[in-house]
């Protein structure tokens, strides 16, 4: 199929999907489940990502994603399979959450593959966090479009940057991050500057917000692979890398574009919440991230920027190493109002 063919078919097959489960009586989305329902009800919600998987013939299929152990997933697959026809890549993806630092083995007790020193100056791949949170990375440097004025920003997610909804404009940025032993005020970088507001019950496309850095913090944006600026669309396929706080440089493919109803646990306070038009890369050669990957950049083998990486599960995948979650890079940077910074 083509383009306008695999998204005419997905549409078409989310309708199908959503008749499916009323005639079986179960909910068809993670917000279909009540108003008095618990995070683990939404989590154990029966729902399924669809999406666009790049085909070898340089057309498209239908991606269809379930996670393991959740009632009647199964029986769904196989009857959105059977209409999807042969152009269907069916995996698994196993429980996606938020990639944060976990404190608890391996990510904290044993030695990170990554960046989780105090490093001066800042650059991507580093641990960085609000003073309250454990651990994420640095993902880059970006400027406020349309300001002349000096100010730099770090770009990452809201879960590593705020953390919660109760996060406030002004608070304290570390680097390290706490779980990295990070604390205020000697490891202050800067302040909470601006999050994209994550709400319980809605659709979501970005998890991302924004740092403003102290004055006199040098920065050094070249590395690991030459100042990133340019960005592009996704469009299935294209072999990518990120360098994160705990796995460090890792490779990986885009194996879908534009999936739908991704349902990431987001723990308590948040529960679980669902994100459209997500970019899924699985890795080559083992795991693409781990817990405290949060907030990374991912780019092009030319350091073209596509995604920010934001959720991922340790399971599912062809290889069972799981599959990773990134918003679109434009949608982040316009959603923020800035632009990746050369300086």
């Amino acid at each position: 199929m083509d383009l306008t063919q695999a998204r005419e078919t997905k549409a078409r097959l989310t309708d199908f999907a959503r008749d499916l489960a009323e005639q079986h009586g179960v909910p068809a989305s993670p917000y279909a489940v009540g108003d008095d329902a618990t995070p683990a009800d939404v989590v154990r919600a029966p729902t399924l990502s669809l999406g666009l998987a790049p085909q070898g013939d340089g057309g498209f299929g239908i991606a269809v994603r379930y996670r393991l152990g959740v009632p009647t997933a199964r029986s769904f697959v196989r009857k959105l399979a059977a209409e999807a026809g042969d152009a269907v890549d069916v995996r698994r993806t196993g429980r996606i959450r938020t990639l944060g630092a976990q404190v608890r083995p391996p990510v904290v007790t044993a030695r990170a593959l990554g960046e989780t020193d105090r490093v001066r100056p800042l650059r991507p791949g580093v641990s960085v966090a609000h003073v309250d949170v454990t651990a994420g990375t640095l993902g880059a440097f970006v400027l406020t479009t349309g300001d002349d004025s000096a100010a730099r920003y770090v770009l990452s997610n809201f879960h590593v940057l705020a953390g919660s909804p109760s996060a406030q404009v002004g608070d304290v940025v570390v680097q390290p991050g706490p779980a990295d032993s990070g604390r205020a005020p000697a490891d202050r970088v800067g302040t909470l500057a601006q999050v994209v507001p994550l709400t319980p019950g809605e659709p979501a496309t970005v998890d991302a917000a924004l740092a403003l850095l102290d004055d006199g913090i040098e920065v050094d944006p070249a590395y690991p692979v030459g100042p990133v600026t340019t960005t592009a669309v996704a469009a299935g396929g294209e072999s990518v890398a990120k360098i994160g706080r705990t796995t460090a440089l890792t490779q990986g493919r885009v194996t879908a574009i534009e999936m739908d109803d991704v349902v990431v646990g987001y723990g308590d306070e948040l529960g679980a919440l669902s994100f459209d038009n997500q970019i899924e890369v699985e890795g080559v050669g083992g795991t693409f991230s781990r817990g405290g990957d949060s907030g990374s950049l991912v780019y092009r083998e030319d350091g073209v920027a596509l995604g920010l990486l934001f959720a991922g599960s340790e399971t599912g995948g062809t290889d069972g190493t799981g599959l990773t979650y990134c918003n679109p890079i434009d949608a982040v940077l316009e959603a923020l109002g800035v632009a990746l910074s050369p300086r």
